[in-house]
């Protein structure tokens, strides 16, 4: 859907449906608890939008299912990505609003597992924002600290518009 229809906020609402109809539990940090918890690397992509972020905590948790591994699954929720202040080339800009396609796909995995009762521990994670350019949005150059304490510079984007971060990441 196109981003100012499909918010990060109404995304997390969907989400909670789909969740609830499911069974899964599912958590949704607003912009407190996202401060709250360091998460500076996301609230520098969320700075520059009038949107608030959410991230998505889903958790399968199957009774007598103890110990062993615990599978994570990540995806990015990024209901409209322009670039932010290094914007992307127009072409295919409208293309940007399924940014999100790897959140929905794991919102989507985390309710099949629960409806299938799959015997495993998972965590499913989707942070959900926008990202785009405004006076407050972040710049080549800033260090963002992540939840981890690890800090970061915003070093450009690439041929696509994604950033590079300090470390070499994209995002």
């Amino acid at each position: 859907e196109p981003g100012n229809l499909l918010t990060p906020r109404v995304f997390a609402e969907r989400a909670v449906e789909m969740a609830l109809t499911a069974g899964l539990p599912i958590d949704v940090l607003g912009e407190q608890e996202i401060a709250a918890l360091g998460m500076g690397l996301l609230h520098g992509v969320a700075r520059g939008s009038k949107e608030p972020p959410r991230v998505l905590v889903m958790r399968h948790d199957p009774p007598g299912v103890t110990g062993g591994p615990v599978l994570g699954l990540v995806g990015k929720g990024i209901t409209f990505d322009s670039g932010g202040i290094s914007i992307k080339p127009a072409d295919h800009m409208d293309k940007m609003k399924g940014d999100m396609a790897g959140g929905a796909a794991v919102v989507a995995a985390m309710c099949a597992i629960a409806r299938l009762g799959v015997p495993l521990r998972v965590v499913g994670i989707v942070p959900a924002t926008e990202n785009l350019p405004d006076g407050d949005a972040m710049k080549p150059g800033d260090v963002l600290t992540s939840a981890a304490g690890k800090t970061v510079e915003v070093l450009n984007t690439d041929a696509e518009g994604r950033l590079i971060l300090g470390d070499g990441v994209w995002y």
